[in-house]
This record gives C-alpha cells, structure tokens and sequence, in this order.
C-alpha cells in the first residue's frame, strides 16, 4: 500500500482511459498528458499504461510501506523524499516507511507519480482511470482523500537511480481543421491561427477555456448534439474556444473549428492557468513528424531504463 497521509490537490488514480464505451455515454478519463504517463511507466519499468497517480498543481504526501523505485513525471514539481530534494523524470528508490511530499508543481499543471509495478486498483470497462462524474475506476471512482491506501505490486524492490530529460515544451500547439471550420467568417478563422490565446481559471479536465478576440460564424447555425473528444475545438455563442479534455462529455452541440494533434495533447494540458499559447495548422507531414518525434523519445527512456542495471 501507499498511504495518503495529507493531499491539498485534486490527485486521482489515472492510466491511458477506457474506449469503446462512447456510444453508452461514458468518456475517456485518463491522463491528461499521456507522454507523461507513458514516460514515468517506462522509467520504472512498467507497461505504458500502467496506473499512476495524477496530481493537479502540488499538494500531497505520501508514505510507502515496502521499497519499490517511484518517479515524478509531467510538471515539475518541488518534492521531497524524507526530507531530501528530488526531481522530476528521475528515477528512485524508497524504503519502507519513508515519505514523498509534493510541495508545489513550479512548472506545468499535472504530474505522476509512477511505481514500479503500478497501482493495483479495480479496472472497470477495461481501464482504472478515475471517472469522477460517473464513479467509475481508481479509489471508488472519486479523488484522492487523506487517509487513503492505495494499493500496489512490487516488481523490483530496487532499481538504479536515474534520469532523463523531458521532452521540449512549448507555447505552440498544432491543430488540424476541424468539421465546422469552413462556416467561421474569414476573419475568425484567421484568428484562430494567428492570435495568441490566454488558459482561464475556469478550467479543468473536463475543458480548457480560452480568452481572445471572439470567433464569428458567417450566419446563425444550429447543430443535433454529436460526438466530441479529447481535442476537440468547440466555440459557444459568446465566442471564446473551449478545449475538450480527457474528462470531456462524449457528445456536444456547439461548432467545432479545430482538433488538437493527439501528440500535441500532453502540451498543451501543461500549459498554467494565465498562460499563452498559440495554434499552429499542422498538415499531415507535421502530424506524422510530432507523432515519430514522441516514439523515439519514449523508446529512447525504455532502453535507458533497462540498460541501467
């Protein structure tokens, strides 16, 4: 078990979401930065999908019962194992009873923790992320709370200490045209590429809401309810453009202008409350190369994580 001995954060049990169930209403859930995830599950020697704990901003303390190696990964984060600095994307080893404490994330929004072995909790339509509006997966389907044990499997009681680099962030995110992109005026859709959009407060995992010039139709349009994902660009009547995320609803009626790369998804949810970002029009060429550049940096950590012992 690892137990929860204080928690100040939104933290939930995640791995890569559940599919296939769209169609009865229930979402992905999942990490919201899934190069992340896949990134701390190999630095520990797990499969990618392995289940982590997923922490919002900072805020947690925990305390192993047994020695397993751990990682941090996504934001980075001040954190302490007894006492002692750590830091994110390196691998280490804690003994039985010490205590990992989460400060604060000083860059990023979400972070991993990730253990070799990886939390053993229920999987429910295939998948034990945590579905907070439908109760579904990690510790009854709900956050994180003081006191919990979440449990675990030890593979290795020990493993070297090391690390490596994050892949580069930046405040560009690519994004293809999406279903309803042609009935934007001109206007709004020059806009939506060459402006520079602020992350609201507002937002959570369910949607990134944006601030900027507002996005125009070219005449009033009225949609049947249709299916959205994670990615997905959908602009409301008062036209600020709002970023579906891993806890999106599965249908929505508001027009959608674009879809973010799914390569690109792990960006931009790192991007903080204030940030700016812009989108860039990826063509193919570009989706292929962002989706090549992630699999040489995940096998890139799977060979260091094994030829380090």
């Amino acid at each position: 078990m690892m137990k929860i001995l204080d928690i100040q954060a939104l933290a939930s049990v995640q791995d890569l979401g559940r599919s296939g169930w769209r169609e009865l209403g229930i979402g992905q859930a999942g990490a919201m930065d899934p190069l992340a995830l896949k990134a701390g599950n190999l630095l520990v020697r797990n499969e990618e999908n392995a289940a982590a704990v997923e922490v919002i901003l900072g805020g947690m303390t925990v305390q192993f019962d047994y020695d397993t190696p751990f990682c941090i990964t996504g934001a980075f984060y001040e954190a302490y194992l007894d006492g002692e600095p750590i830091y994110s994307y390196w691998r280490y080893t804690a003994k039985a009873g010490q205590i990992l404490t989460l400060v604060r994330a000083k860059i990023g929004m979400y972070g991993y923790l990730c253990i070799c072995g990886g939390f053993q909790v229920p999987h429910e339509l295939g998948s034990a992320s945590t579905d907070n509006r439908t109760g579904l997966g990690g510790i009854e389907g709900r956050y994180l709370r003081q006191g919990d044990a979440v449990p675990t499997l030890t593979r290795h009681n020990t493993l070297s200490t090391i690390g490596v680099a994050p892949i580069a962030w930046r405040n560009t995110i690519y994004a293809v045209p999406s279903s309803e992109y042609a009935a934007f005026t001109a206007e709004s859709q020059r806009l939506w590429w060459q402006r520079t959009w602020i992350l609201q407060g507002s937002s959570d995992r369910m949607g990134y809401r944006f601030k900027g010039e507002s996005l125009q139709l070219k005449a009033p349009l009225e949609m049947l309810s249709h299916a959205i994902q994670f990615g997905t660009v959908q602009v409301p009547p008062n036209g600020q453009p709002i970023i579906l995320m891993a806890d999106a609803q599965t249908t929505g009626g508001y027009p959608k202008i674009a879809t973010v790369v799914s390569a690109d998804l792990g960006r931009l949810a790192q991007v903080r409350f204030g940030g700016e970002i812009k989108f860039y029009l990826a063509d193919m060429q570009t989706v292929e190369k962002l989706h090549k550049e992630n699999d040489i940096y995940l096998n890139h950590i799977r060979r260091i994580a094994y030829e380090a012992d």
